[in-house]
Protein backbone atom coordinates (compact mmCIF):
# COMPACT_ATOMS: atom_id res chain seq x y z
CA UNK A 1 0.00 0.00 0.00
CA UNK A 2 1.65 3.10 -1.36
CA UNK A 3 1.21 6.78 1.03
CA UNK A 4 1.89 9.80 0.35
CA UNK A 5 3.22 11.90 3.39
CA UNK A 6 3.23 15.86 3.32
CA UNK A 7 6.39 17.14 3.43
CA UNK A 8 5.11 19.73 5.83
CA UNK A 9 5.92 17.48 9.20
CA UNK A 10 8.09 14.64 10.27
CA UNK A 11 6.11 11.10 10.34
CA UNK A 12 7.69 7.83 11.09
CA UNK A 13 5.65 5.32 9.33
CA UNK A 14 8.24 2.81 9.25
CA UNK A 15 6.50 0.42 11.49
CA UNK A 16 3.90 -0.05 9.13
CA UNK A 17 6.20 -2.04 6.43
CA UNK A 18 4.14 -0.01 3.88
CA UNK A 19 5.61 2.12 1.03
CA UNK A 20 5.86 5.81 2.45
CA UNK A 21 6.48 8.73 -0.29
CA UNK A 22 6.74 11.97 0.38
CA UNK A 23 5.82 15.13 -1.41
CA UNK A 24 5.29 18.36 -1.58
CA UNK A 25 2.22 20.07 -0.50
CA UNK A 26 2.11 23.11 -2.82
CA UNK A 27 2.52 21.18 -6.27
CA UNK A 28 1.03 18.96 -8.31
CA UNK A 29 1.25 15.29 -6.97
CA UNK A 30 3.90 13.59 -9.55
CA UNK A 31 2.73 11.26 -12.00
CA UNK A 32 4.78 8.25 -10.65
CA UNK A 33 2.65 8.39 -7.66
CA UNK A 34 -0.86 8.17 -8.99
CA UNK A 35 -1.04 4.67 -7.87
CA UNK A 36 -1.15 5.84 -4.22
CA UNK A 37 -4.23 4.33 -1.78
CA UNK A 38 -3.25 6.74 1.52
CA UNK A 39 -2.83 10.44 1.33
CA UNK A 40 -1.97 12.25 3.85
CA UNK A 41 -3.10 15.76 4.60
CA UNK A 42 -1.18 18.57 6.51
CA UNK A 43 -1.09 22.66 5.69
CA UNK A 44 -1.68 21.58 1.83
CA UNK A 45 -3.00 24.65 -0.62
CA UNK A 46 -5.83 24.15 -2.16
CA UNK A 47 -4.76 23.53 -5.34
CA UNK A 48 -2.84 20.41 -4.47
CA UNK A 49 -5.70 19.18 -2.66
CA UNK A 50 -7.99 19.49 -5.68
CA UNK A 51 -5.18 18.26 -7.95
CA UNK A 52 -5.07 14.76 -5.43
CA UNK A 53 -8.81 14.63 -5.46
CA UNK A 54 -9.13 14.65 -9.84
CA UNK A 55 -6.26 12.42 -10.10
CA UNK A 56 -5.87 9.87 -7.76
CA UNK A 57 -8.26 7.40 -8.85
CA UNK A 58 -6.83 4.61 -6.89
CA UNK A 59 -7.16 6.28 -3.26
CA UNK A 60 -8.99 4.47 -0.68
CA UNK A 61 -8.44 7.03 2.15
CA UNK A 62 -7.27 10.81 3.35
CA UNK A 63 -6.38 11.49 6.35
CA UNK A 64 -6.15 14.48 7.50
CA UNK A 65 -4.05 15.88 10.54
CA UNK A 66 -6.10 18.95 10.92
CA UNK A 67 -9.19 18.67 13.31
CA UNK A 68 -11.08 20.75 11.29
CA UNK A 69 -11.45 18.33 7.88
CA UNK A 70 -13.47 21.63 6.17
CA UNK A 71 -10.27 21.67 3.37
CA UNK A 72 -10.61 18.45 2.81
CA UNK A 73 -13.94 17.96 2.11
CA UNK A 74 -14.10 21.22 0.06
CA UNK A 75 -11.36 19.56 -2.14
CA UNK A 76 -14.00 17.23 -4.31
CA UNK A 77 -12.46 13.37 -3.72
CA UNK A 78 -14.75 11.18 -4.51
CA UNK A 79 -17.57 9.94 -2.37
CA UNK A 80 -16.09 5.96 -2.02
CA UNK A 81 -13.21 7.85 -0.29
CA UNK A 82 -12.93 7.45 3.24
CA UNK A 83 -11.73 10.76 4.99
CA UNK A 84 -10.27 10.57 8.14
CA UNK A 85 -9.55 14.00 10.75
CA UNK A 86 -6.73 14.86 12.98
CA UNK A 87 -9.39 15.39 15.97
CA UNK A 88 -7.59 14.52 19.38
CA UNK A 89 -4.08 15.78 17.73
CA UNK A 90 -4.62 19.15 18.52
CA UNK A 91 -6.39 19.07 21.77
CA UNK A 92 -3.37 20.25 24.36
CA UNK A 93 -2.02 22.42 21.87
CA UNK A 94 -5.56 24.37 21.17
CA UNK A 95 -6.49 24.09 25.08
CA UNK A 96 -3.55 25.87 26.29
CA UNK A 97 -3.41 28.65 23.53
CA UNK A 98 -7.22 28.74 24.17
CA UNK A 99 -6.35 29.71 27.96
CA UNK A 100 -3.90 31.65 26.72
CA UNK A 101 -6.04 33.83 24.90
CA UNK A 102 -8.71 33.86 27.72
CA UNK A 103 -6.39 34.81 30.08
CA UNK A 104 -5.36 37.87 28.49
CA UNK A 105 -8.48 38.98 27.23
CA UNK A 106 -9.93 39.10 30.57
CA UNK A 107 -6.87 40.22 32.36
CA UNK A 108 -6.47 42.79 29.67
CA UNK A 109 -2.97 42.05 28.49
CA UNK A 110 -3.54 44.06 25.29
CA UNK A 111 -3.71 47.59 27.44
CA UNK A 112 -1.21 46.86 29.77
CA UNK A 113 1.45 45.85 26.65
CA UNK A 114 0.22 49.42 25.01
CA UNK A 115 1.22 50.89 28.51
CA UNK A 116 4.22 49.09 28.39
CA UNK A 117 5.35 50.41 24.75
CA UNK A 118 4.75 53.65 25.99
CA UNK A 119 7.17 53.84 29.39
CA UNK A 120 3.24 54.38 31.41
CA UNK A 121 2.84 52.62 34.27
CA UNK A 122 -0.86 52.10 34.00
CA UNK A 123 -2.80 53.63 37.45
CA UNK A 124 -5.66 53.86 35.06
CA UNK A 125 -5.86 49.77 34.84
CA UNK A 126 -4.93 49.39 38.73
CA UNK A 127 -7.18 51.16 39.53
CA UNK A 128 -10.23 49.84 37.56
CA UNK A 129 -8.94 45.94 38.73
CA UNK A 130 -8.80 46.76 42.02
CA UNK A 131 -12.42 48.51 42.13
CA UNK A 132 -15.01 46.46 43.87
CA UNK A 133 -16.99 46.78 41.51
CA UNK A 134 -14.70 46.24 38.52
CA UNK A 135 -12.64 43.27 40.05
CA UNK A 136 -14.83 40.48 38.87
CA UNK A 137 -13.94 41.24 35.06
CA UNK A 138 -10.04 40.99 35.55
CA UNK A 139 -10.22 37.33 37.32
CA UNK A 140 -11.52 34.17 36.08
CA UNK A 141 -12.16 33.16 39.42
CA UNK A 142 -15.61 32.79 39.87
CA UNK A 143 -16.17 33.41 36.10
CA UNK A 144 -19.03 32.24 34.26
CA UNK A 145 -17.20 30.23 30.85
CA UNK A 146 -19.67 28.96 27.91
CA UNK A 147 -17.34 26.99 25.48
CA UNK A 148 -19.55 26.35 22.41
CA UNK A 149 -18.28 22.91 20.78
CA UNK A 150 -17.93 20.40 23.66
CA UNK A 151 -15.83 18.32 22.01
CA UNK A 152 -12.54 16.69 22.71
CA UNK A 153 -10.54 20.19 22.93
CA UNK A 154 -13.11 21.23 25.26
CA UNK A 155 -12.87 18.11 27.40
CA UNK A 156 -9.07 19.53 27.58
CA UNK A 157 -10.03 23.16 28.44
CA UNK A 158 -12.61 22.88 30.79
CA UNK A 159 -10.80 21.00 33.73
CA UNK A 160 -7.86 23.96 33.36
CA UNK A 161 -10.69 26.92 33.44
CA UNK A 162 -12.21 24.56 36.51
CA UNK A 163 -9.04 24.87 38.34
CA UNK A 164 -8.62 28.48 38.00
CA UNK A 165 -11.90 28.96 39.82
CA UNK A 166 -14.42 29.26 36.88
CA UNK A 167 -17.66 27.55 36.34
CA UNK A 168 -17.87 26.02 33.15
CA UNK A 169 -21.09 25.02 31.03
CA UNK A 170 -20.72 23.63 27.71
CA UNK A 171 -22.90 24.12 24.06
CA UNK A 172 -23.11 21.12 21.90
CA UNK A 173 -25.87 19.77 19.78
CA UNK A 174 -27.65 17.70 22.41
CA UNK A 175 -27.57 18.07 26.37
CA UNK A 176 -26.17 16.26 29.36
CA UNK A 177 -22.79 15.75 31.07
CA UNK A 178 -19.32 15.35 29.03
CA UNK A 179 -15.68 15.20 30.66
CA UNK A 180 -18.23 15.78 33.77
CA UNK A 181 -19.03 19.11 32.77
CA UNK A 182 -22.88 20.42 32.23
CA UNK A 183 -23.59 20.59 28.50
CA UNK A 184 -26.57 22.80 26.90
CA UNK A 185 -27.84 21.88 23.69
CA UNK A 186 -27.69 24.71 21.10
CA UNK A 187 -31.09 25.28 21.30
CA UNK A 188 -30.68 27.15 24.95
CA UNK A 189 -27.63 28.79 23.78
CA UNK A 190 -29.32 32.40 24.51
CA UNK A 191 -30.72 31.95 27.93
CA UNK A 192 -26.69 30.78 28.62
CA UNK A 193 -25.10 33.85 27.51
CA UNK A 194 -27.34 36.21 29.91
CA UNK A 195 -24.76 34.99 31.79
CA UNK A 196 -22.07 34.54 30.62
CA UNK A 197 -18.91 36.44 31.18
CA UNK A 198 -16.35 34.65 28.48
CA UNK A 199 -17.87 32.77 25.70
CA UNK A 200 -15.56 30.79 24.40
CA UNK A 201 -15.91 28.77 20.72
CA UNK A 202 -14.47 25.88 19.14
CA UNK A 203 -16.74 25.67 16.36
CA UNK A 204 -15.87 23.58 13.50
CA UNK A 205 -16.76 25.40 10.21
CA UNK A 206 -19.92 23.76 8.54
CA UNK A 207 -22.83 24.68 6.46
CA UNK A 208 -25.11 25.15 9.80
CA UNK A 209 -22.63 26.91 11.72
CA UNK A 210 -21.35 29.18 9.16
CA UNK A 211 -21.67 32.83 10.92
CA UNK A 212 -23.08 31.29 14.09
CA UNK A 213 -21.53 34.46 16.30
CA UNK A 214 -23.76 37.00 14.74
CA UNK A 215 -25.83 40.15 16.28
CA UNK A 216 -28.41 37.70 18.03
CA UNK A 217 -25.79 36.00 19.50
CA UNK A 218 -23.84 39.19 20.65
CA UNK A 219 -26.79 40.98 21.90
CA UNK A 220 -27.67 38.29 24.08
CA UNK A 221 -24.39 38.77 25.71
CA UNK A 222 -23.30 41.18 28.55
CA UNK A 223 -21.35 44.00 27.91
CA UNK A 224 -18.94 42.90 29.89
CA UNK A 225 -18.40 39.76 28.19
CA UNK A 226 -15.21 38.63 26.44
CA UNK A 227 -15.31 36.36 23.11
CA UNK A 228 -12.78 34.06 22.30
CA UNK A 229 -12.75 32.03 18.66
CA UNK A 230 -10.06 29.08 18.71
CA UNK A 231 -12.47 27.30 16.13
CA UNK A 232 -12.91 28.36 12.78
CA UNK A 233 -13.54 31.83 11.29
CA UNK A 234 -16.33 30.88 9.31
CA UNK A 235 -18.22 30.98 12.26
CA UNK A 236 -17.99 34.31 13.10
CA UNK A 237 -19.75 37.14 11.51
CA UNK A 238 -17.25 39.61 11.40
CA UNK A 239 -18.62 42.92 10.87
CA UNK A 240 -21.03 42.21 14.09
CA UNK A 241 -18.20 41.74 16.15
CA UNK A 242 -16.32 45.03 14.72
CA UNK A 243 -19.53 46.67 15.29
CA UNK A 244 -20.09 44.97 19.05
CA UNK A 245 -16.56 46.23 19.94
CA UNK A 246 -16.57 49.48 18.24
CA UNK A 247 -19.79 50.28 19.90
CA UNK A 248 -18.72 49.04 23.60
CA UNK A 249 -21.45 46.11 23.24
CA UNK A 250 -17.95 44.00 24.22
CA UNK A 251 -15.63 44.19 26.52
CA UNK A 252 -12.65 42.14 24.76
CA UNK A 253 -12.27 39.56 22.16
CA UNK A 254 -9.63 37.42 20.96
CA UNK A 255 -9.14 35.33 17.99
CA UNK A 256 -6.65 32.85 16.38
CA UNK A 257 -8.81 32.15 13.18
CA UNK A 258 -10.22 34.35 10.75
CA UNK A 259 -12.66 34.36 7.40
CA UNK A 260 -9.39 35.01 5.14
CA UNK A 261 -6.01 33.38 6.00
CA UNK A 262 -3.76 35.17 6.55
CA UNK A 263 -5.94 38.50 7.30
CA UNK A 264 -5.44 40.83 4.84
CA UNK A 265 -3.03 43.85 5.93
CA UNK A 266 -6.14 46.33 4.73
CA UNK A 267 -8.45 44.48 7.33
CA UNK A 268 -10.42 46.32 9.59
CA UNK A 269 -9.84 43.74 12.28
CA UNK A 270 -6.62 45.14 12.90
CA UNK A 271 -7.72 48.32 14.45
CA UNK A 272 -10.69 47.10 16.26
CA UNK A 273 -10.60 48.00 19.69
CA UNK A 274 -9.85 45.57 22.41
CA UNK A 275 -8.62 43.22 20.07
CA UNK A 276 -6.21 40.51 20.09
CA UNK A 277 -5.21 38.75 17.14
CA UNK A 278 -2.62 35.51 16.87
CA UNK A 279 -2.36 33.91 13.40
CA UNK A 280 -3.98 30.53 13.57
CA UNK A 281 -1.49 29.33 16.13
CA UNK A 282 -3.24 27.34 18.57
CA UNK A 283 -2.85 23.86 16.96
CA UNK A 284 0.19 23.61 14.40
CA UNK A 285 1.60 21.23 16.28
CA UNK A 286 -0.52 17.81 15.92
CA UNK A 287 0.86 15.39 18.59
CA UNK A 288 0.41 11.42 17.64
CA UNK A 289 0.04 12.02 14.43
CA UNK A 290 2.01 9.34 13.32
CA UNK A 291 0.28 6.43 16.11
CA UNK A 292 -2.52 7.75 14.34
CA UNK A 293 -1.88 7.53 10.61
CA UNK A 294 -0.60 4.25 11.35
CA UNK A 295 -3.58 2.74 13.49
CA UNK A 296 -5.81 4.03 10.69
CA UNK A 297 -3.57 2.34 7.65
CA UNK A 298 -3.77 -0.88 9.66
CA UNK A 299 -7.80 -0.67 10.15
CA UNK A 300 -8.15 -0.10 6.70
CA UNK A 301 -6.28 -3.32 5.55
CA UNK A 302 -7.70 -5.15 7.80
CA UNK A 303 -10.87 -3.85 7.01
CA UNK A 304 -11.68 -2.77 10.34
CA UNK A 305 -13.24 0.58 11.77
CA UNK A 306 -11.18 3.36 11.19
CA UNK A 307 -10.82 6.88 13.75
CA UNK A 308 -12.50 10.08 12.77
CA UNK A 309 -13.99 9.33 9.87
CA UNK A 310 -15.80 12.32 8.69
CA UNK A 311 -16.80 10.65 4.91
CA UNK A 312 -16.81 7.37 3.67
Amino acid sequence: MKILVPDTIALDLSASGEDAVTYRVDQPIPDEHMDAEVLVVWQNTASNLGDAARRLKNLLLVQTLAAGPDSVLAAGFAGDVTITSGRSLHDGPVAEHALALILAAVRRLDVLFKAQTAATWDRDYNVAQSAPATEQLYTLDGARVTIWGFGSIAGRLAPLLAALGAQVTGVANSSGERYGFPVVATGQLHEVLKTTDVLVSILPATPETENSLDVGVLTKLPETAVFVNVGRGATVDEDALLAALRGGRLRAAALDVTKVEPLPADSELWSAPNLLITPHVAGNRPKGSSALVLANVEALREGRKLANVVQR
